[in-house]
């Protein structure tokens, strides 16, 4: 049998169906909103991560720039120092085995003297370097040591002779005074002239002095690329015991021959001698030679 319905049965179906439809409708706009609102958060993260992004490039660009500049003033730094390099004029130290790992000499009267300290000449160059001073060897010296010893001694030997005894005892005292006045001059020229005696070698050229006396001089030099030859004499037992020598050196200059006579060590002075040679050739090839 059908059901009946009345008309407030239908009326409150009705508004059941209408409060459901009502109802599904918000769900449905509450739905929409929270993907509009899920969409909206998606594409703000999106945003901030293409502004982080960003910023990570301009940062790793500015730091590419300034390694790149720092890289770039380091090399124009090195360029710098190779152009400096290329145009310094070399220390002895960086090319000679003879005289690169001595240290200055100190000693005023040493007959062997590599990088003399505080040692000057009168037409050394602003430049110019002194690497070796030369004397002759002091055993050479011995001669006229005991000469001046002998000398020394020789009024007490005569004393007992007494050849001056007719002379009154104030003489006898001013003709020892005398004696020893004459002895001194005689130690002091000789040891004057070995010292002032010398030869000098620079990074530019050698040099001979010939001090014949307090009044007299005769300096002669040459340029180390005039040098053609070099050679060492040593002969003798004493000279070989002692280890000195005479070094000869032609050269093209207007004094054709130079000979460092009686020099200590004369197979090191010829081989720093060469060693100066070859530098000023490697000068002049790379260009360092003003």
């Amino acid at each position: 049998m059908p059901e009946i319905f009345s008309g407030s049965d239908l009326k409150s179906t009705k508004q059941t169906n209408q409060s459901d439809e009502n109802h599904t409708d918000v769900n449905a706009t509450t739905f929409d909103q929270s993907d509009n609102s899920s969409s909206a958060d998606q594409g703000d993260d999106i945003k901030s991560i293409d502004h982080q992004r960003q910023i990570l490039r301009g940062v790793r660009t500015k730091r590419g720039f300034r390694r790149g500049a720092h890289r770039t003033e380091v090399d124009s730094q090195f360029l710098s120092k190779d152009g400096e390099e290329k145009h310094r004029k070399r220390s002895v130290e960086d090319y000679s085995e003879v005289i690169g790992r001595r240290s200055s000499t100190r000693n005023p009267i040493a007959a062997f003297a590599p990088k003399p300290f505080r040692t000057k000449f009168s037409t050394q160059g602003k430049e110019e370097e002194i690497i070796l001073v030369l004397r002759k060897h002091p055993i050479t010296q011995v001669k006229w040591l005991l000469i001046a010893f002998t000398l020394s001694l020789a009024p007490f030997l005569f004393g007992s002779i007494d050849l001056l005894g007719f002379l009154p005892g104030n003489y006898q005292f001013a003709g020892l005074i005398l004696w020893y006045l004459m002895l001194t001059g005689f130690v002091l020229e000789s040891f004057l002239t070995w010292f002032f005696n010398v030869y000098i070698i620079t990074d530019e050229r050698i040099i001979d002095v010939d001090f014949l006396s307090l009044i007299y001089r005769n300096i002669s030099t040459a340029k180390i690329d005039n040098i053609e030859d070099v050679t060492a004499t040593t002969g003798g037992a004493l000279k070989a015991l002692f280890n000195f020598g005479t070094v000869s050196i032609q050269t093209a200059a207007e004094k054709r021959e130079f000979e460092f006579e009686d020099v200590p060590r004369p197979a090191q002075v010829t081989k720093l001698i060469n060693e100066l040679i070859l530098e000023e050739e490697r000068e002049k090839i790379e260009g360092r030679v003003s």
